[in-house]
Parts: structure tokens; C-alpha cells; sequence
């Protein structure tokens, strides 16, 4: 019997489910022993029944179910539970379901100031009055799924990638446990090369690091040590591929942070303000220091600034 498979995106881009896609041929594999039940993205099954006839929200029965996007509203809450009721296995898909995402960094405001800013304050904008009816309802803040469920399993990233989604997958339809998220950062995994020696001065993001067109990764100097803002040593590894590099580095750019923290009691703020004073950057060059250094991870960690 085909394993039943139900998934739902919140605040979201859609990225993770086109990861899926991504997946390529062992997906046909992986569908041959499924049956998808609720996809938004892929089918049309209503929530409230197929002609609305129903008063509550409903997902059919499911073995695996997977929640892409972090929780931003009241009805993002109760889909959640709904999942986790319906659910045997429930994952929590990319970086936005993980620990916010980009999303969260909205975090730093209120509800009402970002509306205030959206569709009032912005220069872009015709003032008129905040949209209040038919519409669902936003929560204080945006949350990580498993700030308001139980969850079995994280799959990080933005967006994950398609080895770990088939390789979770693959796990539980075979009756496997699920592959273990990897312990390492990602510049325990990053094959640059370290000289160790101090820089004084960030470099803008726009400027091309050094490097060498095709030359082995193992001859280009840590982009840290560079100049560039590199988020390596904060962020959990295992975004690489077959050859296990990370990703960013692999297109010679440094680490954004998308796997999100070491650990779940991780500070990345601390990790880095560390980091960058070991090389000799002063991290005051930095701005905005609590977004960037929780760029994907601002769910359970950013809050509204204080007022100037």
C-alpha cells in the first residue's frame, strides 16, 4: 500500500516545493510508493471541502506530511495543528519552517508598525485604510513550526536540498530512521585554504573575491579572510552536494547563513562576533548585526528594536 503524503506551505516563496522538483528522476521512484493526498501547490484539494460545504478546516489522513514556511497568521496556526493531528511523521521543510526563514526578520517590528508601513507609509504607496475583513488574522510575530507543534524531523535550508527531501523520503517509506542533520559548520566543511592572517576592512558583497576559474576550491583563501562577510562559522553544515562542499562556496560566494544555527541552543550572534574578531574585524562595521547574523534564523530571536 502507497504511503499517503500531505503538505502545506505558509509564509513562504515556494522555493522548497520547486526542490522537490528538483528532486529529478529518483523522485519517480519516490511517487511510485506514494499517494498525495493534500499538495496546495500541485492539487486542488479544498479545505473546506471540494464545494465549501464544510465549516472547519480539513486534511485527509496521512502518513508523512511536510510544512513548508514559517506560521504568520492565525489560520497558518490551526492548519499546523490540523497537520500535526492528521500526521503520523510531520517534517518541517526548509529554513523558513526551521527557524523563520527571511520572513522572521520581520520580527524586529511589530504587527501594527509593518502594516502601518506597508500600506500606509511606504513612498510606493496610495494611503488608504489596513485590510481587515476575509482575511486571516497575523500572528505577534512569525514563528518556527515547531514553536506551536510537535515536530519529527528538520530539513534546513533555503531552499533544502533535493538529496536530503529524497533521502528523508526514501528513509521512512523504506521504514528507516530519518538521516541525522549534520554536527559540523559549514566552515568545518569548507575546503578554502587559511593563512590566518588579520584583515581590518569588510568588503561589499558586490566586489569579486580572489580566486581562480576551475582551480580547485582548496586554492582560493577562506573568503572570511578575504574581507567578506561569510557566515560559515554559524551556521550548520551539510548543504553541499556528492562532493560535500557548500554550496555558496562551490559558486565561489560566502556563506548566507541558510542552514541557520549550529545547534538549536546555538547564538549565532555570539558565533560570530567571535569569528570575526579572531581574524581582526571589528564587527561594528557591521550595521544591522542582529539581522544578519540571524539572516534565516529570526523566529525564536529577533524582537522589535527599541526606539530611538
Amino acid at each position: 500500500m502507497a504511503a499517503r503524503l500531505a503538505e502545506e506551505w505558509f509564509a513562504i516563496c515556494g522555493g522548497c516545493e520547486v526542490t522537490i522538483l528538483d528532486i529529478g528522476e529518483p523522485l519517480i521512484d519516490v511517487l511510485k510508493q506514494v499517494e498525495i493526498v493534500h499538495m496546495p501547490v500541485l492539487m486542488d484539494h479544498k479545505l473546506f471541502g471540494q464545494t465549501g460545504e464544510k465549516t472547519e478546516m480539513e486534511i485527509p489522513e496521512a502518513d508523512v506530511g511536510l510544512i513548508a514556511g514559517g506560521i504568520r497568521s492565525d489560520e497558518h496556526k490551526k492548519l499546523a495543528l490540523e497537520m500535526r493531528k492528521k500526521c503520523k511523521i510531520l517534517i518541517a521543510l526548509g529554513s523558513c519552517a526551521t527557524c523563520g526563514g527571511i520572513p522572521a526578520l520581520a520580527n524586529q517590528s511589530t504587527t501594527d508598525e509593518l502594516m502601518e508601513k506597508v500600506y500606509r507609509d511606504s513612498v510606493t504607496t496610495e494611503k488608504n485604510g489596513l485590510p481587515r475583513e476575509q482575511i486571516p488574522v497575523l500572528t505577534d510575530r512569525v514563528y518556527a513550526v515547531s514553536e506551536v507543534v510537535k515536530v519529527d524531523a528538520f530539513l534546513p535550508g533555503c531552499p533544502t536540498t533535493p538529496d536530503m527531501v529524497a533521502g528523508a523520503l526514501i528513509a521512512l517509506l523504506e521504514g528507516k530512521p530519518l538521516p541525522a542533520l549534520s554536527t559540523k559548520s559549514v566552515c568545518d566543511e569548507c575546503p578554502t585554504k587559511r593563512e590566518k592572517k588579520a584583515v581590518s576592512t569588510l568588503k561589499r558583497r558586490l566586489e569579486a573575491p580572489e580566486f581562480t576559474l576551475g582551480a580547485p576550491l582548496t586554492e582560493m583563501r577562506c573568503l572570511m579572510e578575504q574581507g567578506y562577510m561569510c557566515l560559515g562559522p554559524a551556521t550548520r553544515g551539510g548543504c553541499g552536494g556528492h562532493d560535500g562542499v557548500p554550496r555558496c562556496i562551490n559558486a565561489y560566494m560566502p556563506c548566507e547563513g541558510c542552514f541557520g544555527p549550529l545547534s538549536e541552543k546555538a547564538n549565532p550572534m555570539v558565533d560570530m562576533m567571535g569569528a570575526l574578531s579572531s581574524i581582526g574585524l571589528d564587527p561594528k562595521q557591521i550595521p544591522d548585526r542582529a539581522a544578519t547574523f540571524n539572516r534565516f534564523a529570526g523566529a525564536g530571536r529577533l524582537r522589535p528594536l527599541p526606539k530611538r
